[in-house]
């Protein structure tokens, strides 16, 4: 009785799995002849015979449904058109995916595993190579994507948040930043370097600040209306984003730096956790070789951080760094 209904049930929803055949066993180059369609139907257990399944083409066709048909040699062969999401289409997406630092390698995974289900079989496959290219660094945080909704949330219901804010340790592990938990209004998220962050406005400092989002944690939506929205409306955001944000250009060269170990969660963010750390002879230092855009954008960050970062070698970026740094006191003699 029961396989009798499932039958029955396949029976009644023959244009929908004609629908899906097409989708995803056919294209463009690999279309389907009559006799093919009709074998993958009754490998789903559903009695066909071939004016039923023009007759299911047509129903297709009136709901929009592109169904080409095609004549190969004495017959006739049918793939879908156009669909909801071309393969170059889902290409694209794809390589947004893969590309996006905040969205971790699971995620992408998933992401471009549900993008395969707009294309045939053998486009997807084309997808899948795509997962396979080399790696980007990718974020960590699986939690991320809930983090955004929340953020979201909270910009749209007009409060203040509460969260746990998080930092690199010498062990490669993300541990608090401190035990109170940090309270800010956010007003905006910025893609910026690939990273998503949030624009929040501290009102016990009177300032604008930035925060990862993939390191933000116990994420709390407050019944406090926010502050700052004097402040957000006077922001210039381009200002700000190049004051706060900067890219590095220039010839690509594997650099060694000796930092002070509170410094590591800086050299994991800029290059990533797969950057292997070494101790340094010098107790509380450590060492760790990057591949970089040796420019003055990078001599700038170096130098920005103080003497807590380094540069170890190789000779020419070290001279090249002094260079730079002799130039610039010079301009103030």
């Amino acid at each position: 009785m029961g396989a009798d209904m499932a039958k029955r049930r396949n029976q009644k929803w023959k244009w929908y799995h004609l629908r899906e055949i097409l989708l995803h066993k056919a294209d463009e180059q690999h279309p389907l002849s009559m006799a093919e369609i009709q074998n993958y139907l009754r490998e789903m257990d559903i009695e066909t015979d071939r004016k039923s399944v023009y007759d299911d083409i047509e129903c297709l066709r009136q709901m929009g449904y592109d169904v080409v048909m095609e004549k190969q040699g004495r017959n006739y062969v049918y793939y879908l058109g156009s669909k909801e999401f071309e393969l170059a289409e889902c290409k694209l997406l794809a390589d947004a995916v893969q590309a996006s630092r905040f969205i971790t390698e699971k995620k992408s995974k998933e992401l471009i595993k549900k993008l395969t289900t707009f294309v045939s079989e053998y486009e997807a496959r084309q997808l899948n190579r795509q997962l396979m290219l080399p790696g980007r660094i990718k974020s960590m945080n699986e939690s991320i994507y809930y983090v955004v909704d929340e953020l979201h949330r909270a910009i749209a219901e007009n409060r203040q948040i509460s969260f746990s804010y998080l930092q690199w340790n010498m062990a490669k592990e993300l541990v608090e930043k401190k035990k109170k938990p940090y309270l800010v209004s956010p007003w905006n998220l910025i893609l910026e370097n690939e990273n998503y962050y949030l624009l929040g406005y501290d009102g016990e400092e009177e300032i604008f600040k930035h925060y990862r989002v993939d390191k933000m944690k116990n994420i709390r939506i407050l019944e406090e209306k926010r502050l700052g929205e004097d402040a957000f409306q006077n922001l210039d955001m381009e200002h700000f984003r190049q004051r706060t944000f900067s890219m590095f250009a220039g010839e690509r060269k594997k650099v060694s730096l000796i930092f002070r170990e509170e410094m590591v969660g800086i050299l994991l963010d800029r290059f990533g956790k797969e950057i292997s750390l070494f101790p340094a002879e010098e107790p509380g230092y450590a060492i760790c070789h990057v591949d970089v855009a040796v420019s003055e954008m990078f001599y700038a960050w170096v130098f920005s951080l103080g003497g807590a970062v380094k540069i170890q070698g190789p000779e020419e970026v070290k001279e090249a760094y002094i260079h730079a740094m002799k130039k610039g006191l010079e301009e103030y003699r």
